[in-house]
């Protein structure tokens, strides 16, 4: 991610003139370890639910470019690795369904 940042910040920079200097994006790419299977669910969710929380579709796994659409689809352009924990049953419902105060909070600590 830091190769990528970087890359698309020198090309940018190249391609606008010293319009600006500096970063492009707010913040580094930061990496931390999932240690509990609660904060590994509360991830994937995260992720899962992007487009949704952007107002891009009116269910997550209408997004066609996410790992839920290509699960639930049962696609095969894109390989998914098993995840290291169940899903449930109720795994879309879950989804689709708002984050709660607890949730952000467990997604904001490591970043803290």
């Amino acid at each position: 991610m830091r190769w990528l940042a970087n890359t698309h910040t020198r090309r940018w920079h190249l391609a606008h003139g010293p319009a600006g200097t500096g970063p492009l994006y707010q913040g580094r790419f930061k990496s931390f370890p999932v240690e509990e299977d609660e904060h590994f669910t509360t991830l994937c969710r995260y992720v899962e639910r992007n487009a949704l929380r952007a107002n891009l579709v009116g269910r997550a796994e209408a997004w066609r470019w996410s790992s839920l659409w290509h699960r639930v689809n049962r696609s095969r352009s894109m390989t998914l690795d098993h995840w290291p924990l169940p899903r449930g049953h109720q795994w879309i419902d879950f989804v689709n369904d708002a984050e709660t105060e607890a949730e952000w909070k467990s997604l904001r600590r490591p970043v803290n």
